[in-house]
């Protein structure tokens, strides 16, 4: 499988650009009353950093030491604190049931096979408080413009064989198939972005039934 780490060490501060609905997103948490919320996947820190700035308190998370220390440098330029942990979003994450008012994830749970995604939305459902908000953006094509050969181990998925993110899966969702992932989400909004990326709001339903992790005690 491809490495992150070798791709920030490579390219230094990566997806500098804030996502295009991340304005949205921020007026529904201060709506919503959020406070804390967890940076799936931070990358160098381009959304922890606005989160954080926004004045929500900003746990956040990624496979890579050298995006982590990108980030903690940038909040660090900016006067500003975060909890920052190295962690894959497809192992059972270090925190509580119930422990955030919303999850921020973009460009990320995608990077693997599906029963690999699947297990992180489950534990995204997890660690999110009753109608907690999500918004998660995931591959909506077969990103054919980030290498020229690729190979397809499982349907839907997609690794490429050159280029910056050779050997990364790619797992690439159908609207409907987000709708079938996030079931036990009330969807508020459901479209792609200017990248071709799904983008999907949403609130965690009351009834979700959780499977309780060795960390909610």
């Amino acid at each position: 499988m491809g490495d992150w780490e070798s791709i920030f060490k490579k390219s230094g501060k990566v997806f500098l650009k804030i996502q295009e609905d991340m304005r949205r997103v921020i007026s529904l948490l201060k709506k919503n009353k959020a406070k804390k919320i967890l940076d799936l996947g931070c990358g160098s820190g381009r959304h922890t950093v606005l989160l954080t700035k926004q004045g929500f308190d900003v746990t956040a998370t990624d496979v890579s030491k050298s995006g982590l220390k990108i980030t903690r440098k940038w909040l660090k330029k900016e006067n500003l604190s975060a909890k920052l942990k190295e962690h894959s979003c497809y192992e059972t994450f270090p925190f509580k049931d119930d422990a955030f008012d919303a999850v921020i994830s973009t460009q990320v749970i995608h990077h693997n096979f599906h029963n690999k995604v699947k297990f992180c939305i489950s534990e995204i459902e997890r660690v999110l408080k009753p109608n907690g908000v999500v918004f998660i953006t995931v591959s909506a094509n077969k990103y054919k413009r980030r290498a020229s050969k690729f190979e397809m181990p499982e349907p839907r998925t997609y690794v490429p064989l050159d280029g910056d993110e050779k050997g990364l899966p790619h797992f690439i969702y159908t609207k409907t198939l987000m709708r079938k992932d996030f079931k036990n989400f009330q969807v508020l909004s459901l479209h792609k972005d200017k990248g071709d990326h799904w983008c999907l709001l949403g609130r965690l339903k009351e009834i979700t039934p959780h499977v309780i992790s060795p960390l909610s005690s």
